[in-house]
């Protein structure tokens, strides 16, 4: 028997997705899926810093100097802006343009431009949301310090024109201004910081999902990729096992018994049909993932010919069922027959036994397998991959069940494997 399977590895792979999505008044509950994802024009990555905002720089420009203008009717102890106001509001502005790229340098030009502009004593108005719009950027690309830092520098600008630097700057019959007027100040300045910390707290969440998302989708092709290489060593193990000792008995009937050597011929020649039918079936299903499957999935009740095809090798194989009759689902079907299939072709592989016992116990919750052989092991390299039995595995646990291998306190080997059959009921939405 594979004696050296006893050191194979083979956990449970871990569950592949996510729950179903929600749909109705869950789903609703929860908010529309830019909540949770992030709205189409606002996504992270490179992309950001690979493409500057044209579209929303050149409409906050041409909102700024016209805003500037009616701000400037309403506000006649004011200077009017001149070329100077209107270079200090565009050279503002402009600096949006690079944002993405430089969040702390534009919060800081933003800041900056808007004290000189203040200072020049040119109307308040829309000058402020190039610096709102420019530090919101520092703070949700993760400069809050900086972008904290523009916003004080600001402040701090403003209340020495406002409350000390008055008399030497324009308008020169300008007074001193109400300290009640910081209160409206403050206001915005924990406005912008409130809303700057929960687009930076939803922004650190939409890359946080994206990358679970990205994780699981990695992982089921991980899965997937697995579950075929279980499929394809499976086929081909029992396949190419059949087919070589067949070969062997050929060449050594060929000359003394050529009826018999034909029968090997014959024998490999099935073996071989068979198994390229069920690889083609495998890769079919890798060009076209999801298309349904051409034959159905081998099950239980395709043992008489794995006996069959073991009695051809040489080996014979006495079947017990016990319990119901019902047909198992196809997930267990399936895991069920490779697993007897793979532990048949250990028995051809690796023991010098010629015989080999097969029980099936159906249980209402599950079904055990057990396949033994008298033994002893060969000793003699067999070839193959050494996974036989870290599939047998991965095929149980992917289904919440077990596989016990080992020798027998009486020589031999024994392969014992418990498969659930019930699947959990689905919650409710």
């Amino acid at each position: 028997m594979e004696q050296q399977h006893q050191r194979d590895g083979g956990g449970p792979p871990r569950a592949a997705g996510g729950p179903p999505p929600l749909r109705g008044p869950a789903a609703w509950r929860q908010g529309p899926p830019w909540w949770h994802q992030g709205p189409p024009w606002w996504r992270i990555g490179d992309a950001d810093t690979r493409r500057l905002p044209w579209l929303t720089t050149a409409v906050l420009t041409v909102f700024v100097q016209v805003g500037t203008t009616f701000a400037a009717e309403g506000q006649p102890d004011r200077e009017s802006p001149d070329g100077f106001a209107r270079a200090l509001l565009f050279a503002g502005t402009a600096s949006l343009l690079f944002r993405h790229r430089h969040p702390v340098l534009v919060a800081y030009t933003t800041a900056g431009t808007a004290v000189v502009y203040l200072g020049a004593g040119y109307p308040y108005g829309p000058v402020l949301i190039t610096v709102a719009v420019g530090c919101f950027t520092a703070v949700v690309a993760g400069h809050r310090y900086a972008a904290w830092g523009a916003v004080g520098m600001l402040w701090a600008g403003h209340l020495l024109i406002a409350h000390w630097l008055y008399q030497y700057l324009p308008p020169g019959d300008d007074g001193p201004s109400s300290w009640g007027g910081e209160v409206v100040i403050a206001v915005w300045v924990v406005a912008i910081a409130a809303v700057s910390e929960l687009a930076r707290t939803r922004r650190e969440q939409w890359a946080k999902e994206r990358a679970e998302r990205e994780l699981a989708a990695r992982r089921r092709a991980d899965e997937e990729r697995l579950r075929m290489a279980r499929e394809l060593h499976d086929v081909l193990a029992h396949s190419i096992s059949v087919i070589n000792v067949q070969a062997g008995v050929g060449l050594a009937l060929l000359d003394s018994d050529p009826e018999q050597a034909r029968t090997a011929l014959t024998t490999i020649k099935a073996a071989s049909k068979e198994a390229l039918g069920e690889v083609r079936q495998v890769l079919d299903t890798l060009r076209a993932p999801g298309a349904a499957p051409r034959a159905p999935a081998p099950g239980l009740d395709r043992l008489p010919e794995l006996v069959e095809q073991a009695r051809s090798t040489g080996l014979t194989v006495t079947v017990t069922t016990e319990g119901s009759r019902a047909s198992l689902p196809p997930g267990a079907d399936l895991a069920a027959f490779r697993i007897v299939q793979e532990a048949l072709t250990n028995v051809v592989r690796h023991s010098e036994s010629r015989t080999a016992t097969v029980l099936v116990h159906r249980a209402p919750d599950a079904v055990t397998l057990r396949v033994d052989d008298e033994g002893p092991a060969t000793g003699a390299e067999a070839g193959g991959s050494g996974n036989g039995l870290a599939g047998m595995r991965e095929r149980a646990a992917a289904l919440g069940g077990t596989i016990e291998a080992g020798p027998r306190p009486d020589g031999g080997f024994r392969v014992t494997a418990v498969l659930p059959t019930r699947t959990a009921p689905e919650e409710n939405q």
